[in-house]
């Protein structure tokens, strides 16, 4: 049984480094759009080129002669780039409207020739050379890094700098694996036939605007309180009934309409985030055709805000290679999200908790859901969820792979740095 976590760790870097990064980063970016441009076609997606060996062979050479990257960060922008066209192809064959990847978040990929991993720093390959970057880690120990990267049990897969431009920080997500023989574990991975085939479900609903299967939760708390400020001012400045007072509000509709469009894409593109940060290949939503029926207490802005955040994802995740998908939503809050169990009944929720009349499965419902929706997708193509040993406020005990970082219930990503 195969088990694979993630540590992400936040990096010390002096302003020297930072332009060194910076610069490098740049030109991986670089590469990754020319080998999107090269694979591309506008025409057919039978005639996109999503082989990697020979798009490897047909661009290395120019793109070592054009950069100052080192060999392994090129090859692996001409992987990232090759898989991203894979995805869109993907897409593309079932109708949907595509375009060409590009590439323009500052991540680079690291394997163990570009980086090499010291108790309390990492060094990487950048266009200046090697440069040092010691960790930032919290006081309280265990980390998670120190107990998915430093352990011997614990096999190195990869690693991904990405830089936060909101914070002007530079964090390292470290991926590793194991092998356990005790296939009753619960903090396992169930291997159906395709172990690089990973889903992340996703659940849609009023007190969490979104919760992951690995157990993230995007409140909607914060949503609901400027949507009933704006209404409130629309409120009053209808009472006046003057022409002023109209155009006011019609700017007003405008500002509010920005802001809420603004807060869904960064809603987005965390939740893209937290599928790469997972190594997930498919973000999968419930079917939003009848959600009115299904959620009658969710409002207008609720139900926009659930479309507008599934096309979001739908355009941003195939940037990065990830493929997006819908399940039929019927049972996914009464279904049993345990692998041994599946027991399913109305009686099995209670508002925001769920508890299993059969097996005693108790834990968050939204996140019960959530695993459902991945599970319901996974189950079909014998692919596999991703999730979490923990939701807000219970132990779940899950069947499937396993990551690290924390969990509260609130948080909006495992940063072991912070």
């Amino acid at each position: 049984m195969e088990v694979r976590r993630t540590a992400v760790v936040k990096l010390t870097v002096s302003d020297e480094q930072r332009d060194a990064l910076h610069r490098t980063a740049e030109q991986y970016l670089y590469c990754a759009n020319r080998t999107a441009e090269f694979c591309w076609s506008d025409t057919s997606f039978t005639e996109c080129k999503t082989n990697k060996r020979q798009v490897r062979d047909a661009l290395y050479s120019d793109l070592r002669e054009e950069t100052d990257l080192q060999a392994q960060l090129v090859q692996a922008a001409i992987r990232r780039a090759v898989e991203a066209v894979k995805g869109v192809v993907e897409r593309w064959k079932k109708g949907q409207r595509v375009s060409r990847p590009t590439f323009t978040a500052e991540t680079m990929d690291y394997d163990t020739r570009s980086a090499t991993f010291y108790r309390n720093k990492a060094s990487l390959a950048t266009v200046d050379g090697r440069v040092e970057l010691p960790f930032v880690l919290p006081a309280d120990s265990p980390t998670p890094y120190e107990r998915f990267v430093l352990p011997e049990d614990y096999e190195f897969r990869k690693s991904t700098l990405r830089y936060d431009s909101a914070t002007d920080e530079f964090y390292f997500n470290i991926s590793t694996r194991k092998y356990e023989l005790d296939s009753d574990d619960a903090a396992g991975s169930v291997d159906t036939g395709h172990p690089d085939q990973t889903v992340l479900g996703i659940d849609l609903g009023v007190n969490s605007l979104a919760v992951s299967s690995t157990g993230t939760f995007w409140q909607g708390g914060d949503y609901d309180h400027w949507c009933r400020e704006f209404e409130k001012r629309r409120g009053k400045m209808q009472q006046r009934g003057t022409q002023a007072a109209h155009n006011a509000i019609l700017r007003l509709g405008k500002r509010e309409e920005a802001w809420r469009k603004q807060y869904i894409h960064v809603v987005a593109n965390e939740l893209v985030s937290e599928a790469i940060e997972h190594d997930c290949d498919v973000i999968v939503f419930e079917d939003l055709t009848d959600v009115r029926e299904r959620l009658p207490h969710a409002k207008w802005h609720h139900v926009w805000a659930f479309r507008r955040l599934y096309e979001y994802v739908k355009y941003k995740a195939p940037e990065k290679g990830v493929s997006v998908e819908q399940v039929a939503p019927n049972h996914t809050s009464q279904r049993c999200s345990r692998m041994d169990c599946g027991f399913t009944h109305e009686d099995n929720r209670h508002g925001e908790r769920f508890c299993c009349q059969k097996c005693g499965y108790e834990v968050n419902a939204d996140f019960n859901a959530a695993k459902n929706i991945g599970l319901r997708y996974a189950r079909k193509r014998t692919h596999r969820l991703r999730s979490s040993p923990k939701s807000g406020g219970g132990d779940a005990q899950v069947d499937v792979c396993v990551n690290g970082g924390t969990l509260n219930g609130e948080s909006h990503r495992p940063i072991a740095g912070d």
